[in-house]
């Protein structure tokens, strides 16, 4: 290394803070590896997200302390994805506000028009998709 240059890693150098990791609530995670919940976990973790999984009776999902509670998530997070009934969702709703996030994922088979509506009410936009699929994996393969 000459005198004067900087250490780089990857396009930052050291001088520069490094870019925190995108992070994703997963409402609904679960330790079961074959539900939606645990593969959106897994399939976040592989792509080097932080992921925060939200379980109330749960301890740990696939090695990371859960979260009995949206309420307990630390601030920042990014990405809310939904895997609850829709019932359930819609009471999750003003927690799920009161966190900011840039993006709310409301899964298939977990959306009603009543949780749209207040969500939308709250300032939230739900994207009615898959998040497993938008972070670029296959729910089949995991």
């Amino acid at each position: 290394m000459l005198a004067g240059e900087k250490i780089r890693a990857g396009p930052y150098d050291a001088l520069s803070p490094i870019p925190p990791m995108p992070s994703v609530a997963v409402i609904g995670a679960s330790s079961d590896r074959t539900k939606f919940g645990n593969k959106a976990v897994r399939a976040y973790l592989k792509h080097g997200w932080t992921v925060y999984p939200i379980h109330p009776k749960e301890k740990t999902i696939e090695g990371i302390a859960a979260f009995a509670s949206i309420r307990d998530v630390p601030p920042g997070v990014q990405r809310v994805a939904l895997y609850v009934p829709a019932k359930v969702g819609e009471g999750l709703v003003d927690d799920i506000a009161a966190l900011q996030p840039k993006e709310f994922f409301v899964s298939p088979g977990t959306e009603s028009p009543t949780l749209v509506e207040k969500a939308r009410a709250r300032g939230l936009d739900p994207i009615l998709g898959c998040p497993i699929v938008m972070v670029g994996e296959d729910p089949s393969r995991l």
